[in-house]
């Protein structure tokens, strides 16, 4: 039978040989990622202070501000005190008691409990925390009196502030959409696959850029995308005028089913398309031809132009003039918006750089063991970069972006932290 608390001796922490966590993240790893270690200090302080009221509720014989006949003390305000871990220095309240003093164990100097405390976030971030992990945790940091309830409801806590970002409500209008997937590899039935985790990044009517939705799945079919953008709208995504992606027949079939938005075609990926039509010794030749098109001044020049470099094309590269043909109206279609928007919204850069750092930071990880950890992973990296955003100015001109609305423009509700 497994106890209702844990008992543990302030002076007795957990043997080196006890193993903590099976996380595959190195801490000296995660350490030198300069960005992952503002997530990992955030998550330190988060646990930490939540160990420290669970802690001081055991002492006190009842919670906060509740009235109960067992209750042996009461607090009386907290003190502020920077811990220095190797994750950085983490800013903590620490409660005071009215009667006795208090001071958790682990802000004593011992380098085993704040080693426990980050392999434990590392956990969470990869594999949720097991009621186990938790228990070791309070032993190498000296605590007592944790129950098996209250360890579920802390983990609980921590997954719930990925899970209340990925559903929150979406307000207003969002004119532009970037959509696009990465890769990662995970296991599954005994054998390791590659997943996609699909990204979706939107500008609103008073130009801000947010992540709006996230999702892993097993590949990029149109089904997948669909019941993905069909997600977004149940969350209240509306008003979307232009969807900008890759040149995969998914999304534009999902697109064009569930949003009714005209589909930009990524400039970039389409000139790298074209290259492969050329040899080495053309590729300089075709790509500075094909640039002339972007540099008109009008939608209507831009399509002469195109015309024209199709048909320099058409006798030496036949294949290249027949993919110009097919491609006119989904490469141009980011002319048929605002000028002052066309350098954001002709390609899907913005999502190229964000998916360059999931890559980054998943490759530390190398093999997740499920979907939900790679949820649970890029989500909190979702999270941080839309706080990083709201800090910004905006992303995109107001000029323009007014006209694109259907309702009056309102942001996206905030996530409470």
């Amino acid at each position: 039978m497994v106890p209702d608390k844990v008992e543990v001796r302030a002076n007795n922490p957990c043997p080196k040989e006890c193993t903590m966590t099976t996380s595959t993240m190195a801490l000296a790893e995660l350490a030198e990622k300069g960005a992952d270690v503002d997530v990992l200090r955030q998550m330190v302080q988060f646990m930490a202070q939540r160990l420290m009221e669970i802690d001081v509720e055991g002492r006190c014989g009842a919670g906060y501000d509740e009235k109960s006949p067992e209750r042996l003390n009461s607090r009386n305000g907290f003190r502020d005190r920077t811990w220095e871990t190797r994750a950085g220095s983490v800013e903590l309240k620490i409660p005071k008691l009215r009667q006795g003093s208090y001071f958790p164990e682990f802000l004593q100097p011992r380098r085993t409990a704040e080693k426990a405390l980050t392999a434990v976030i590392q956990e969470a971030y990869i594999k949720g925390i097991s009621t186990r992990s938790v228990d070791d945790l309070v032993k190498a940091m000296g605590m007592s009196g944790v129950s098996k309830s209250q360890v579920s409801r802390l983990c609980a806590e921590l997954d719930e502030r990925v899970g209340a970002f990925l559903n929150r409500q979406i307000e207003g209008d969002w004119p532009y959409l970037w959509i696009d997937a990465t890769y990662v590899k995970t296991r599954e039935a005994g054998r390791i696959v590659s997943v996609a985790v699909i990204v979706a990044v939107g500008v609103n009517t008073e130009g801000q850029r947010e992540v709006l939705g996230l999702k892993v799945g097993a590949s990029e079919a149109e089904p997948f995308w669909t019941e993905f953008l069909r997600s977004l709208n149940r969350r209240g995504l509306r008003g979307v005028k232009l969807v900008i992606s890759d040149s995969h027949e998914g999304i534009k079939a999902a697109a064009a089913k569930t949003l009714k938005a005209t589909w930009q075609r990524c400039r970039v990926h389409f000139m790298r398309n074209a290259l492969a039509y050329a040899n080495k010794t053309q590729r300089r030749m075709v790509s500075a031809a094909i640039g002339t098109v972007f540099v008109q001044e009008t939608p209507e020049a831009a399509r002469t132009q195109w015309r024209s470099v199709a048909d320099q094309f058409r006798e030496k590269l036949p294949k290249l003039s027949a993919m110009m043909d097919a491609a006119e109206h989904d490469v141009l279609a980011f002319m048929g918006f605002p000028r002052a928007h066309w350098p954001q919204i002709y390609s899907t850069n913005p999502l190229e750089r964000l998916n360059a750092e999931i890559k980054r930071r998943t490759n530390v990880v190398g093999i997740f063991p499920n979907d939900a950890s790679v949820t649970r992973l890029v989500g909190a990296m979702m999270l941080e970069q839309n706080d990083e955003w709201s800090l910004n100015r905006r992303y995109m001109q107001l000029e323009g972006l007014q006209a694109l609305s259907d309702t009056v423009p309102t942001r996206l509700s905030a996530v409470a932290r």
